[in-house]
């Protein structure tokens, strides 16, 4: 009987564009364990790049502290609900194309993450060394994930019923304001509606 996953030999993830981030020193151990647990499931998901959804999808459940950043009630279920759906819904669209905000420049197979999702690392990064130069970690991602409206986890975590920018003042709240202003995209676009 085969394996319903298929096994991955050393080199076959950096073949298929994979980029094996979570070896960054700039990571927590806990968000290199977030990036093996998304490339992993773009690998079986059969995607050709991490994109912010699948993200999203091991931050939720792989990081206790961006779960306790959703707070109480039904929204991690029903986010986890819609990104399982990933090969029958919204993959299925965004297999066609590659997840860029427009923001940054399209680079083909960008260190095996999407442009944006790249951008994301980086921006992740930024906060960490912001806060005091520690490696980045789950709430950073999280963060830097919802301050771009046009990631494909934003259009998750809205379908789900999260507003972005109140989860980002959440972030702000939890991380003592040290993740950086809001989006000014929010402002211009979403405006400070909150519910």
């Amino acid at each position: 009987m085969q394996p319903r996953i298929p096994r991955q030999s050393a080199h076959e993830p950096r073949e298929r564009g994979i980029h094996h981030a979570d070896n960054d020193a700039r990571l927590s151990a806990e968000l290199a364990a977030v990036v093996a647990g998304a490339r992993r499931r773009a690998v079986r998901d059969g995607d050709r790049q991490i994109d912010t959804a699948h993200l999203l999808h091991s931050l939720l459940e792989s990081d206790a502290e961006v779960r306790a950043v959703f707070g109480e009630g039904p929204h991690i279920a029903r986010l986890l609900g819609y990104l399982v759906q990933r090969s029958i819904g919204y993959g299925l669209r965004w297999q066609s194309g590659v997840e860029d905000s427009g923001g940054v420049p399209v680079v083909a197979e960008a260190a095996g993450f999407s442009p944006l999702a790249a951008a994301c690392m980086e921006r992740a990064r930024e906060r960490a060394a912001r806060r005091g130069g520690g490696p980045a970690g789950g709430v950073d991602l999280l963060a830097a994930i919802v301050a771009d409206p046009q990631a494909r986890a934003v259009e998750v975590l809205e379908r789900a019923g999260v507003d972005p920018p109140r989860l980002f003042d959440r972030i702000q709240a939890r991380t003592g304001g040290q993740c950086g202003a809001r989006p000014e995209r929010y402002a211009v676009e979403g405006g400070d509606t909150a519910h």
